[in-house]
């Protein structure tokens, strides 16, 4: 498994494998770039095919949070962990424990949150062991909660933008959106777009989401692969990455993607793809802000979801702001995404002053509970 030699290594600061036979733990963290803070990030647990997988997926996850992180204006930096186990059946607190404690010996350089396959109960297990994790509902000087309702609430809020953009609609009243994975996001966002009177199309790999979405907002259902084929105006992936690449463009039929999902494109030039096919691409790393924009108000002590929903508002209206720049330039949305986040990286934020014994205090490197 190479590292300095992989293609996405570059630019990272430090990669981290650990593997504890005793809970079953195997996992790896990517720190990408502490330029503006910590580098922060949730924790993905996944049955990856193949270790190399597990590690193509970090280190591009903590590529995304360094830029995500930027783009939003954020006092912190990028990273990423991934653990390697099927989250129905491989969980346990001894685990979650022994990630904590990994977590621990870094010293507050990454600090870790919830991702694909995790929930707040399990970051609370995690906080057992270390100080340096957020996203969480009992623990912590101001705890955030569950941050995926405020993920959906910025992804809403850029689907609706990108609405008035391309398809020149005030409301999405009407409009057909085919919505790719229906986990903690998918499911939120669905709820807001049925609000709005968006014709949904929905699929997911769990029965029992798709028969609720369709019970609750009048979904239709499609297979997994269906869902490329769907006369959608707005396509919103919101399950894994890579679902927009060379073999699922040419089946799209929406003028808009626009979702919760990180990676979305399989590689960045599939964003000149879309372009040439007149769809707008909503950014991932900038329309999904609103989990990370949430939790660093926990990460510095000073938590406040009106604070969260301004800020996720200002992100959004920098994303109307990359798309109308991408469409007068003929440039590649992601690509003005990525040379602003470059430029951001490099500018020093504002940072909150950081409470005592809060996530960001690294003067604290022992585990919750030392002396």
């Amino acid at each position: 498994m190479p590292i300095f030699s992989h293609p996405d290594y570059k630019g990272h600061e430090g990669v981290f494998f650990h593997h504890e036979p005793r809970s079953g733990l195997r996992c790896i963290i990517a720190v990408h770039s502490t330029a503006r803070g910590p580098a922060t990030g949730g924790c993905r647990m996944w049955a990856y095919d193949s270790d190399d997988l597990a590690l193509k997926d970090v280190l591009r996850l903590s590529r995304g949070m360094s830029y995500k992180n930027a783009v939003s204006d954020l006092a912190l930096g990028g990273g990423k962990a991934v653990i390697i186990g099927d989250p129905h059946s491989d969980k346990s607190p001894e685990l979650f424990r022994a990630f904590g404690r990994f977590v621990n010996t870094l010293g507050g350089i990454y600090i870790t949150a919830e991702d694909v396959g995790i929930d707040t109960a399990d970051m609370e297990l995690v906080a057992e062991e270390t100080r340096f994790v957020a996203g969480l509902e009992k623990t912590g000087i101001t705890p955030s909660g569950d941050p995926s309702p405020f993920t959906a609430f910025g992804v809403h809020l850029g689907v609706r933008r990108m609405a008035e953009i391309r398809l020149q609609r005030e409301s999405l009243q009407g409009v057909a959106v085919a919505v790719q994975g229906l986990g903690h996001v998918g499911f939120r966002l669905a709820e807001m777009l049925a609000r709005d009177g968006a014709q949904l199309t929905v699929t997911d790999m769990e029965e029992d989401a798709c028969a609720k979405a369709k019970d609750r907002f009048g979904a239709t259902v499609v297979g997994l692969e269906e869902i490329y084929d769907q006369e959608a105006e707005v396509f919103a992936p919101c399950a894994l990455g890579g679902t927009i690449n060379e073999k699922t463009v040419p089946r799209l039929k929406a003028k808009v993607i626009a979702g919760a999902a990180n990676n979305q494109l399989s590689t960045p030039e599939i964003g000149r793809l879309l372009q040439e096919r007149s769809i707008a691409y909503a950014p991932d790393y900038v329309i999904n802000c609103g989990g990370i924009i949430n939790v660093e108000g926990e990460i510095y002590g000073c938590y406040s979801p009106e604070a969260s929903r301004e800020k996720i508002r200002q992100t959004i209206h920098r994303l109307g702001e990359i798309v109308l720049q991408s469409e007068a330039q003929g440039v590649p949305s992601n690509i003005i995404a990525d040379r602003y986040a470059e430029q951001m990286l490099h500018t020093r934020p504002h940072a909150p002053e950081i409470a005592p014994g809060a996530p960001a205090d690294r003067r604290i490197r022992t585990a919750v509970g030392a002396d």
